[in-house]
């Protein structure tokens, strides 16, 4: 029976898209536990099928339609169906007509999820209780929200469709959240929204700096903090305080900051809020005042109004500035967005384009990492290994791949490593001792 009475309820997760939606599945699985029911991990099992959705991408998009379709023909008459997430927003139309009986819950009423499996409801409305935030705990990696939407209005952006205005979860709420995680078991806790720069805007004098010494003050434990995507707009705001928590010891040294384009013309196209200029200042003075700091960003090729021209401002900018890790998506037209009504820029050298930047940041990439190679490196033990082995992290969050197995009571711990290897992906090495926390 359930908490509240009821019939206990089996509940099968499927997730798309950011962490961000990430999270989101973590508080649905909590709001669901709360009452009683079980989240089970075979689809066969389960009474409900959540399928949390993501629309960023038109790729994306058709392989949810795809799973979504198979899933309704196969269950849809015995089992409780709800779709989840941005597609359920932005596109509501476009997930009924796959699945009529679905019962759509967006990002806005992920806490109202109960109400779609425990009633006859065909669509929740409403907004998000942002005094709930409860993760449910997988493994010892934990993604918390800090906030819902953002400020912004590119171009581009289908997302800003499904999740609107910036709501910040509330500074004692987040720290709560992260210390009911560390006292789960997470070593790695990621403070993920659209964009965690915006942190706080809508709530007052207190921001994403404000909130990171809180947690490290207040949560005591062997845990290690990652910063979510922060826009450059947003960061060059508070870049003082973003360096100064940086240096913090139980903070990654990684920031993730998107680019999508280096030149200030196409820039201007996507309403993006920053030139490539200001970009390159931000990051040569974050680099110069966190030595060692792996910084990651994001780049659109094929955007409408990317010229040959723009396209090779954007190859110098990854040439000049050496990213560590580089996302590349090709433009992909979202509906109801304003560059979809724009001239569009041909698949063919949309693909060439994107295949050439690949080149590029996967030789600059494996560069970066075979500088590792033979050195001593502290790393936080996180968990296993895809393919075997032991998964870490060094202290800016390079991703490590130990030989031998280490037991779980090490999760958390900091090695020292050799790193014997490198790839593009990830630095391979082996554990020489144990430094306790």
């Amino acid at each position: 029976m359930g908490s509240d009475g009821g019939l206990e309820v089996n509940i099968y997760f499927e997730t798309y898209g950011c962490a961000l939606n990430k999270a989101d599945t973590s508080l649905m699985k909590s709001l669901a536990v709360s009452r009683g029911h079980r989240v089970v991990e075979d689809v066969d099992e389960a009474d409900v099928v959540v399928v949390n959705t993501c629309t960023v991408r038109l790729d994306t998009e058709l392989k949810i339609i795809k799973r979504l379709s198979y899933l309704y023909r196969q269950h849809g008459d015995s089992k409780k169906i709800v779709v989840a997430g941005c597609m359920a927003s932005a596109q509501p139309y476009t997930v009924k007509k796959i699945a009529p009986r679905a019962v759509l819950v967006s990002p806005q009423n992920i806490t109202k999820l109960l109400e779609a499996v425990e009633s006859g409801t065909d669509y929740i409305l409403g907004e998000r209780d942002i005094t709930f935030l409860k993760p449910y705990l997988e493994g010892a990696v934990a993604t918390v929200p800090i906030a819902e939407g953002c400020v912004g209005n590119c171009s581009f952006c289908i997302t800003k469709l499904a999740r609107r205005r910036l709501r910040s979860y509330g500074p004692d709420h987040i720290v709560g959240a992260v210390r009911d995680a560390v006292e789960k078991g997470a070593v790695e806790v990621e403070l993920t929204a659209q964009d965690t720069g915006s942190y706080g805007l809508d709530i007052g004098d207190y921001r994403l700096p404000d909130l990171v010494r809180d947690i490290v003050e207040k949560v005591p434990g062997s845990y290690m903090l990652r910063i979510g995507m922060t826009n450059p707009d947003t960061l060059a705001k508070i870049l003082d305080g973003v360096i100064e928590i940086l240096r913090e010891p139980k903070v990654f040294k990684y920031l993730h900051i998107p680019l999508q384009s280096a030149d200030d013309r196409v820039l201007k196209i996507m309403r993006r809020r920053y030139t490539y200029d200001e970009f390159k200042k931000i990051v040569r003075e974050i680099r110069q005042k966190v030595p060692a700091i792996t910084i990651a960003t994001d780049i659109i090729v094929g955007h409408p109004g990317e010229d040959d021209e723009a396209f090779r401002n954007t190859i110098r900018a990854v040439a000049e500035l050496q990213f560590d890790k580089v996302h590349i998506a090709q433009y992909t037209i979202r509906p109801r967005t304003e560059a979809a009504s724009m001239p569009q820029v041909p698949e063919h050298v949309k693909k060439l384009r994107s295949t050439i930047l690949s080149k590029l940041v996967e030789r600059i990439g494996l560069n970066i990492n075979r500088e590792y190679v033979g050195s001593l490196a502290k790393v936080v033990i996180t968990g296993r290994g895809f393919r075997g082995g032991t998964a870490g992290r060094t202290l800016n969050y390079k991703p490590v791949i130990l030989s031998e197995g280490i037991e779980r009571s090490h999760l958390g711990e900091t090695q020292v490593v050799k790193i014997a290897d490198a790839t593009f992906y990830d630095l391979r090495g082996q554990a020489l001792r144990s430094l306790r926390p």
